[in-house]
């Protein structure tokens, strides 16, 4: 996409009252957004939901100008930038009515990863949370999936760390423009996120900042990625308002559930109640899912290589040479310990080519 027409992007971008499901209407009918722009009123009338409120303000020339402030501050600031037009915008996100019309970007990954997972939840993540954030993300992993977040307290910026410690690309999409942090607390980590990662957003850097542009990240959050993950969420929350995007995308959800007593598991107990999301214990929940082929992930190796097992991992073996294939918890009760350790042992031994996953979750040597 050249100048001109991002120029004309962003000019429709800042009109009053179109959005991003109305501009798409007008691109398609018109093909690219100059000629939106060069349109006589009486034929933009002409599209089906563009009424005569939508285009009050088409036709200022004040939007041009402040379009090409911004195109300055892009190019000043090195900004990436693409339209859900362009083969480098997000695939899924293509699929999204409401997806924005342009992305702004500031790091060094791509859209390009085939596995994407959200992991949203509370500010005021538990121990509990923080645990199992940092379980479930090095579990996965071996896999290489890319790690989006919010950028914010809690959840998001746990979930972005420890994404960056296991050597995973993350993003962080952003509530306000290129030009900030929020919060500022966490500009420790903007430069290892940037260099492994990268920030996103559809606003602008003169967009004020605001409680409702949590909102329309969520719908960006939601969009990208092909299954959302909320870890612990009160009753209510941002984490749950991007859970039901994702499910008016058609997305899987998941939740990790919590004790009923427990406020900040309430908004997961009643995601899985409602039948909103799917109960999820660990990665290997996940993996099964989403249908993840780990057998063209990973090379198998031999069983006798045991020196790569440790005493748990032997314990699980050994069980399974003498009872051929079993169901999960039943792994977990015969060789006395929790259902999501024996999860998470599996699919470590999983990815060593030892054991494979079976349906109704059962497992058996490989």
């Amino acid at each position: 996409m050249n100048q001109e027409q991002l120029h004309a992007f962003l000019t429709l971008q800042r009109i009053p009252n179109l959005g991003d499901t109305s501009i798409k209407r007008l691109i398609n009918r018109f093909e690219t957004p100059r000629q939106v722009l060069d349109q006589k009123k009486q034929v933009l009338l002409e599209v089906d939901g563009i009424g005569a409120h939508k285009l009050k303000e088409f036709y200022n020339k004040n939007h041009a100008l402040e379009a090409e402030k911004e195109l300055r501050f892009i190019e000043q600031n090195n900004i990436s930038y693409s339209s859900f037009l362009d083969p480098e915008y997000p695939e899924r996100l293509k699929h999204c009515i409401d997806g924005p019309i342009l992305l702004f970007k500031r790091g060094t990954s791509n859209y390009g990863a085939k596995r994407v997972i959200s992991i949203v939840g509370t500010r005021k993540v538990t121990t509990y949370g923080i645990e199992f954030i940092k379980r479930f993300i090095e579990d996965l992993a071996p896999l290489n999936p890319l790690i989006v977040s919010g950028f914010a307290y809690g959840v998001d910026i746990n979930a972005h760390r420890v994404a960056l410690d296991c050597g995973l690309e993350t993003h962080a999409v952003l509530a306000h423009g290129l030009n900030q942090i929020y919060p500022k607390i966490h500009q420790k980590y903007v430069k290892s996120l940037e260099s492994q990662g990268a920030f996103i957003t559809d606003f602008w850097s003169s967009d004020n900042f605001d409680r409702t542009n949590f909102l329309r990240r969520n719908r960006i959050i939601a969009g990208i990625s092909e299954a959302t993950v909320v870890i612990e969420s009160a009753d209510k929350g941002g984490s749950l308002v991007t859970a039901d995007i994702a499910n008016s995308y058609n997305r899987d959800v998941f939740a990790v559930p919590g004790r009923p007593d427990d406020l900040q598991s309430l908004g997961c107990n009643n995601l899985i109640k409602s039948q909103q999301a799917q109960l999820i214990t660990c990665a290997a929940d996940l993996i099964y899912m989403l249908n993840w082929n780990i057998e063209n992930t990973f090379k198998p190796v031999q069983k006798q290589l045991f020196a790569s097992l440790n005493a748990e991992e032997e314990s699980v073996f050994n069980f399974l040479e003498k009872k051929g294939k079993e169901q999960l918890d039943l792994i977990a009760l015969n060789c006395n310990m929790p259902t999501f350790k024996i999860a998470s042992i599996l699919l470590n031994m999983e990815l060593k080519g030892v054991v494979r996953p079976l349906p109704g979750k059962q497992f058996e040597l490989a």
